[in-house]
């Protein structure tokens, strides 16, 4: 990854000189990314996405220093916790709004269930939320959605008002009134039978639509006996349940029990919460680009801790624009701004009319400025020629490093040449 951005060997060694730096932090570089986020959220009903995932260096862990063992427990790894900013109407991604990146002191997790909630790892639920609220504040309205790890009781006791939630519920929790979270709609006919897009599981696979039926209703859900005492004794929150009806042979239904202080009163309510929910596979596709499908970020070099959560930071924020620079590929609304300074669009107008060809076909036909625009050079810089089906990911992604290590240089240029 670094060779690519570097581009020579003494680029490559400044970029070595960069992660090594003191004033470099992986903290401050989250910050400046998510900067950027909070101004092209603004005034836009925002889903905030959060996941975790690994980088694992089994059968790569020669040398490796200054990292616990990864989720196998035995192989050195870290973990990555992005919240990804989507438009909830557009549904496209704008950007990183915040991040944590750790490793584990040890593999002991024994007496997790007696530490207090900030000790446990499972408080990045609620740090993520936390953050998000506080980056997106610009935002219309913030929705923060999470898979099943995300049902943490803490999660909802403590999010802030600011920001509404849409989990997908792990825990069969008690109902106040005896029965349980997933036997609350037991023998209700369906609101509305629908269809619900899926999402592709990766390269290859196109999704596919899911017919499910839909209940929803307000449930009060009963305080754990591993929550602190202070909390609430109940929290009244909405839930919504999706199932497929008649789903294909050899592929498991679809079933989301979501929980949400969104409004579930009625099919059009359940239907939202449900879209709203879906928008989550966003974050795996940032996943994808940062790793196997990408910018293969696992296969660094890079052996010290310090230097890899630097390197994990910058490589974050590039998976993410990377997929903003593929939403963008067949054109959109967004601005360039979204990923690049627009002081840059006069330099990167001059690397468009580089790789333009003498065809109509080889011209760039988006809007200067725009973040379609971009992206057309980008995968031009990434081997696109474009005649054929539009840049996927890794096209995008070998584009970016040679693009941004070429305005890089021209930064570095125009600098030494300024009085």
């Amino acid at each position: 990854m670094l060779r690519e951005l570097g581009e020579t060997r003494a680029g490559e060694v400044a970029a070595h000189r960069y992660l090594s730096s003191p004033y470099v932090t992986a903290d401050g570089i989250i910050a400046a990314l998510s900067e950027r986020t909070r101004l092209a959220c603004a005034g836009r009903r925002v889903v905030a996405a959060q996941d975790t995932t690994e980088i694992n260096f089994s059968g790569r862990s020669a040398a490796r220093r200054g990292l616990g063992p990864g989720g196998d427990g035995k192989n050195p790894g870290f973990f990555i916790h992005p919240v990804v900013a989507v438009d909830a109407d557009e549904e496209a991604v704008l950007g990183l709004a915040a991040a944590r990146i750790w490793t584990r002191a040890s593999d002991k997790v024994s007496h997790r269930h007696g530490r207090a909630v900030d000790d446990k790892e499972s408080a990045r639920w609620l740090d993520g939320t936390r953050a998000a609220a506080e980056a997106l504040d610009q935002a219309a309205q913030v929705i923060g959605v999470a898979d099943r790890e995300g049902d943490v009781w803490s999660h909802f006791a403590h999010r802030p008002k600011t920001i509404d939630l849409a989990i997908r519920a792990r825990h069969d929790r008690p109902l106040d009134g005896g029965t349980s979270l997933f036997k609350a709609f037991a023998g209700q006919p369906p609101l509305i039978v629908t269809p619900v897009k899926v999402a592709p599981r990766g390269p290859g696979d196109k999704g596919r639509i899911a017919t499910v039926a839909l209940r929803c209703g307000p449930v009060r859900i009963t305080r754990p006996a591993t929550a602190a005492g202070t909390d609430p004794t109940v929290l009244e929150l909405g839930l919504v349940e999706a199932i497929e009806q008649d789903a294909p042979g050899g592929v498991k239904p679809l079933l989301w029990r979501i929980v949400t202080t969104l409004p579930v009163g009625g099919a059009d309510d359940a239907r939202e919460v449900v879209r709203l929910y879906r928008l989550r596979w966003r974050i795996e596709e940032v996943f994808r680009a940062l790793k196997r499908d990408g910018l293969a970020l696992e296969e660094t070099q890079v052996q010290d801790g310090k230097r890899l959560f630097h390197l994990a930071a910058l490589a974050l924020g590039a998976a993410v624009r990377i997929i903003q620079l593929v939403d963008a590929r067949d054109g959109g609304k967004r601005p360039m701004s979204d990923v690049l300074d627009p002081q840059l669009q006069s330099a990167v107008a001059i690397l468009v009319q580089s790789r333009e060809g003498a065809t109509a076909k080889q011209k760039n036909p988006h809007p200067a400025g725009s973040l379609a625009w971009l992206s057309w050079v980008v995968a031009r810089y990434g081997g696109w020629n474009c005649y054929y089906k539009p840049p996927g990911p890794k096209t995008i992604a070998k584009g970016w490093e040679r693009f941004a290590a070429t305005i890089s240089g021209i930064i570095i240029a125009t600098d030494a040449a300024l009085p």
